[in-house]
């Protein structure tokens, strides 16, 4: 059975639009005009992964929360398990930008990490 699927790439600001086709074990992907397309089409359609970009609560900062980020994409169909854990974490200030939050979230190899320092009151 060949499946055919649109997207628009988001690999690099071209943001080409793609046509990938899908025929058992062969994928094509048209549309391209980087390799990046390549690889980004195919990863989206065999396993689709995602940054993701939140926020935790902070005691004792100047702000309430802190913005945090995935160190690297995870597996899209986790992002909702992953919420539900970034959203019981509180940290208490003073955060560094790149400090690791959460290590490892979900046995993904991903941590959450600051996207900002937050000083103390």
């Amino acid at each position: 059975m060949t499946t055919t699927k649109e997207l628009i790439c988001i690999s690099c600001p071209m943001g080409c639009h793609l046509k990938v086709t899908v025929d058992g074990e062969d994928i094509q992907v048209e549309g391209n005009t980087c390799k990046n397309g390549i690889t980004y089409g195919i990863e989206e359609v065999t396993n689709p992964k995602r940054i993701i970009p939140t926020t935790v609560i902070v005691e004792n900062g100047k702000l309430p929360r802190l913005p945090v980020k995935t160190s690297e994409a995870v597996p899209k169909e986790l992002i909702f398990d992953i919420m539900n854990e970034v959203n019981k974490v509180k940290v208490k200030a003073p955060v560094k930008m790149g400090d690791i939050i959460v290590e490892n979230i979900l046995g993904t190899g991903a941590n959450i990490i600051a996207t900002r320092s937050m000083e103390s009151l």
